[in-house]
């Protein structure tokens, strides 16, 4: 076992299941037509609760569809979507062959299985404890996705978890460099998965006035930077990507999509859900991973931002891009990719993230939707109308995540 700070870390695999796809080709020929996930709840709980909110950014291919009637039956849908993204990632990797204790999976959520544990809460009041699922404390578990991918994969390096809201996914990727900088590893499967369309997160989000109340036009509903912006859209799913060293990769062949170049992590330890409105941390995250990648300010060619729809968030971001790049901030690229996916809250920070590998891989910046009058409070080149084409050559692109809680996390991406 070795461990180096210097090791190259590359992308070798990836998978997803979104609100506009069941598979990563899926997400991204929809993300290019510009499509959006939201869609109106066909759930009786909606009237049952009189609940503000009426859509949301759905699943689009049910994982029974995919799944085996066993794997649903004993996994919560947080688990089934990270699954069935981490078998398409694994694929995608050429299914390397490994020895078992040199894979880890790190896979985080915001909520974890909340489907299971309300359901079986509702089972214990209304049919006591002996009709309690057997497995409900497993499926329940936040840490059950990552439990299920490292049973699937043999992967006896390490399963881990971390749980920082909206930047989970993000930072899991974080902790994936780690490992393999530490020598723990050689192959890590990282991402975050979601699945919290359950009418009480969706109360608890309405109830704090978080999400969008565009009942009559869900499409439009997402709208980051937009002056008519008013909430995000809750979104679910998964988003898994595979990680080696270069080394690794190279050695068996592998095909690299991009590098893994730079992670930044900070927090805001300014408010348990609102943002630090000068983007202070949030700056200090993605200057560090501009730092960690060898790169410089000049050298970022492209931003997917974390970018939610709400008033706040969006210009906290656009103040902490500023404060980043300085004069170089208006001439960035920046796309919000939540405008069509919706937000898949732990999920979001890795699917934006193969959102961003896939945009330097084509070289191309996707045009953020439904942004019909920019805000002039947030100052960035934010692409719309059409897709921008990014440069050839070595370029550099951030993915920013930020979470409830004041989590920052970065990352820097480089093309190959």
């Amino acid at each position: 076992m070795t461990s180096s700070s210097d090791t190259r870390i590359v992308v070798t695999g990836l998978g997803a299941t979104t609100p506009i796809g069941g598979t990563v080709p899926e997400t991204w020929e929809a993300l290019l037509a510009g499509r959006s996930g939201a869609r109106t709840l066909e759930f009786d709980w909606v009237a049952e609760y009189s609940l503000p909110v009426h859509f949301a950014a759905q699943i689009a291919t049910p994982p029974e569809q995919v799944l085996a009637k066993v794997e649903t039956r004993r996994l919560d849908p947080s688990s089934q979507y990270a699954l069935v993204a981490a078998r398409e990632a694994w694929a995608d990797a050429g299914s390397p062959d490994i020895a078992p204790e040199r894979i880890a999976v790190v896979v985080g959520s915001g909520i974890g299985g909340v489907h299971t544990l309300l359901n079986q809460w509702d089972t214990l009041r209304e049919k006591g404890p002996r009709r309690v699922y057997p497995l409900a404390v497993p499926m329940l578990m936040p840490n059950g996705p990552a439990a299920a991918i490292s049973l699937e994969l043999s992967a006896r390096a390490g399963a881990h978890t971390p749980v920082s809201a909206c930047a989970s996914g993000a930072e899991a990727m974080g902790y994936a460099v780690q490992l393999i900088r530490s020598g723990r590893a050689d192959i890590v499967v990282a991402g975050g998965t979601e699945a919290a369309m359950h009418p009480m997160p969706i109360a608890g989000f309405a109830a704090m006035q978080a999400l969008s109340t565009r009942n009559d036009d869900p499409a439009a509903a997402s709208r980051p930077y937009d002056t008519d912006r008013d909430g995000f859209v809750l979104g679910e799913g998964a988003a898994i990507i595979v990680l080696e060293s270069e080394a690794h990769a190279q050695a068996r062949g592998a095909r690299i999509y991009a590098e893994l170049a730079g992670v930044g992590m900070s927090a805001d330890a300014h408010h348990i859900t609102a943002p630090e409105p000068e983007g202070s941390g949030a700056a200090r995250a993605m200057l560090e991973a501009i730092e960690t990648a060898g790169a410089a300010l000049s050298d970022i060619a492209h931003i997917n931002a974390h970018a939610t729809s709400t008033p706040v968030g969006d210009v906290a971001e656009a103040n902490a891009v500023r404060r980043a790049f300085g004069e170089l901030a208006g001439s960035i690229p920046v796309s919000a990719t939540k405008s069509m996916t919706g937000h898949l809250l732990g999920a979001a920070g890795s699917l934006e993230a193969i959102f961003t590998i896939l945009s330097l891989h084509h070289r191309v910046a996707p045009a953020t939707i439904n942004v019909d009058n920019l805000d002039p409070e947030v100052g960035l080149d934010v692409v719309r109308g059409e897709h921008r084409a990014l440069p050839e050559g070595p370029i550099v692109a951030l993915n920013n995540s930020f979470g409830f809680g004041g989590h920052n996390v970065a990352l820097a991406f480089r093309s190959v």
